[in-house]
C-alpha cells in the first residue's frame, strides 16, 4: 500500500501549506537557564496527570519489592523575610478549594482515626495532617497533601492494581515506614500511604522515626563527610561572591526592607520568595518600594548556576558517597533479603527532604537529574526474571522517568544486555564496594577517616 500525502485545500480556498502556524510543543525544554520555568517545575503544582515509567518490565518478569524515598510536598517557608508580612497561606484543608483531589475528604476523615496507629517516640504528638488558617512555618499546605495523595494513587495503580505487589490481607510486616519528625514529612507519608492503601487499618501502621535528615541510623559518625560538607559550603560561598548581579539584588532588596544586607542574606530569601511564586502570591512590598520577579529571577538564576557548578565540583560527590552509604546499606541488605525469599518489607516507604535525595541521586550517579521538587520521588524497584529465577535485577525511578541506565554502575550495562534493567549484584557491588574505590578504601568505616584520592 502507498500513502500519497495530498495538502487539501479549505473551505476557505486557501491551502494551508500557505499559512504560517507555530505549533507550540509543551514538552521541549528552554535550551538556556530559564529561572521562572525552573521554578514551576520545582512548585511542582498538581494539574494533568503526570506520564510515568514505574512498573514497566518483559511480561515475564515478576516485581517483588518497591522501595520509595520521598521529599515532602509543598510547605510554608522555613525563613521570613525581615519587616515584610508574612505569605498569607491557609493550611486547612478544603477540599472544595484547588488544588484538590478526589480523595481529600476522605484522607480527612480517615486521620482524624489515627490512634491507634504505632508511632515512634515524638512522632504521635504530630498532627496527622495541616490545619491552621495561616500557616506556620514549614507547615505542609493543602497543595502538599494532594500532591502526595496523587503520588499514592499513581503508585496504587501501578504496584497494586496492575502488579499485585500486595494482597488485600497485606500485614504490618509487609510494610516498613520511616519518617523524619517533622510534622511536613508524616503527613506527606501518611498521604501516599491513605491513595496508595485506601482506608488502611490503622493497628497496621508502624511508622518509624528517623532524627537524622541523611538517614544514617546509627552510622553517623564519620568525620571525613563533615569535612567534605565544609568545603561544599566553602565552594557556595565562593561562587555567591562573585556574582556581582546577586549582590546588587541582595543589596536593593535590603534597602526596600530596611535591613542591613548582611541580615536580608542570612534570612534565605529565596525560600519565602518561592512560596509567595507556587502559590501565585504577590511579592511583599514596603513604603519604599516592591520586591519584583526581576529580584527573583536573578536569585533563582544563581541558585540554578551553583548546582551545575556543585556537579563539576566533585566536593558535593564526596560528601554525598559518604553521607548516603548508611541509607544504600540499608536498602541494598534489604532488597537481598527479599531476593533469597523474605517475604517481609517488600514495600518501603522513607519520608524525607531535599537535603536526603539530593545527596542520594549524587551518589549514585544521576547527574543530570533536577534538584528535588517539592514531592520529589526516587523508586528503586526489584524485580525477578521469571525464567531465571534466582536472577534478580533492579529499576530506579526519579519523577516517574527511568534513570536506571544514568546511575554510575549501569550506565554500561544496556549496551550489551537486552533487558531494560539493571543486576541486582552491580548495585549491591557498588554499594558494598565501589562506593570506597575514590577514598582508596575498602570500607565506609576507614572512608570516613581516608582522604579521598
Amino acid at each position: 500500500v502507498h500513502l500519497i500525502p495530498v495538502n487539501p485545500i479549505r473551505e476557505d480556498g486557501l491551502n494551508p501549506k500557505s499559512r504560517k502556524r507555530i505549533m507550540p510543543d509543551l514538552l521541549t525544554e528552554p535550551p538556556a537557564i530559564d529561572p521562572v520555568y525552573e521554578a514551576h517545575v520545582y512548585c511542582n503544582i498538581p494539574t494533568i496527570a503526570e506520564r510515568s515509567m514505574e512498573g514497566h518490565a518483559p511480561h515475564y518478569f515478576k516485581l517483588v519489592s518497591v522501595q520509595v524515598l520521598i521529599r515532602h510536598g509543598d510547605r510554608y517557608p522555613l525563613y521570613a523575610i525581615p519587616k515584610t508580612k508574612r505569605p498569607d497561606i491557609d493550611c486547612m484543608l478544603v477540599p472544595r478549594r484547588k488544588p484538590s483531589h478526589p480523595q481529600l475528604e476522605a484522607f480527612i476523615k480517615h486521620m482524624s482515626k489515627g490512634s491507634a496507629a504505632q508511632m515512634d517516640g515524638s512522632l504521635s504528638s504530630l498532627p496527622r495532617y495541616p490545619s491552621h488558617s495561616l500557616c506556620e512555618m514549614g507547615e505542609l499546605t493543602q497543595t502538599g497533601v494532594v500532591q502526595h495523595l496523587r503520588n499514592g494513587q499513581q503508585l496504587r495503580e501501578i504496584y497494586i492494581n496492575k502488579h499485585k505487589l500486595l494482597p488485600s490481607d497485606w500485614t504490618a510486616k509487609q510494610l516498613y515506614l520511616e519518617t523524619t519528625g517533622k510534622s511536613r514529612t508524616l503527613q506527606s507519608a501518611l498521604a501516599l500511604l491513605y491513595t496508595f492503601l485506601p482506608d488502611f487499618d490503622w493497628k497496621k501502621i508502624n511508622m518509624r522515626h528517623q532524627w537524622s535528615t541523611i538517614f544514617c541510623s546509627g552510622s553517623c559518625d564519620c568525620p571525613m563527610r563533615n569535612h567534605y560538607l565544609e568545603e561544599e559550603q566553602r565552594r557556595q560561598y565562593s561562587l555567591r561572591v562573585k556574582n556581582n548581579d546577586l549582590e546588587k539584588v541582595y543589596v536593593d532588596m535590603a534597602k526596600i526592607v530596611g535591613i542591613p544586607t548582611r541580615q536580608l542574606r542570612a534570612s534565605n530569601p529565596i525560600d519565602s520568595l518561592l512560596c509567595y511564586f507556587c502559590h501565585n502570591v504577590t511579592f511583599p512590598c514596603t513604603k519604599t518600594g516592591c520586591i519584583g520577579m526581576e529580584h527573583f529571577k536573578v536569585i533563582k538564576r544563581h541558585q540554578l548556576e551553583d548546582e551545575r557548578e556543585r556537579q563539576e565540583k566533585k566536593l558535593y560527590f564526596l560528601y554525598a558517597l559518604l553521607a548516603t552509604h548508611p541509607f544504600l546499606n540499608q536498602t541494598v541488605n534489604r532488597l537481598q533479603r527479599i531476593a533469597e525469599g523474605k517475604k517481609e518489607e517488600v514495600f518501603v516507604l522513607y519520608s524525607a527532604h531535599d537535603v536526603t535525595l539530593s545527596p542520594v541521586l549524587s551518589a549514585l550517579g544521576i547527574t543530570e537529574a533536577r534538584f528535588p521538587r517539592f514531592a520529589a520521588r526516587l523508586v528503586f524497584e526489584l524485580w525477578q526474571d521469571g525464567k531465571r529465577p534466582k536472577e534478580h535485577f533492579i529499576r530506579i525511578l526519579y519523577n516517574g522517568a527511568d534513570v536506571t541506565f544514568q546511575t554510575s554502575f549501569c550506565k554500561d550495562h544496556y549496551k550489551h544486555s537486552s533487558k531494560p534493567m539493571c543486576p541486582l549484584e552491580k548495585f549491591v557491588n557498588f554499594v558494598k564496594r565501589d562506593m570506597f574505590l575514590i577514598f582508596n578504601s575498602t570500607s565506609y568505616y576507614d572512608a570516613c577517616r581516608r582522604r579521598a584520592l
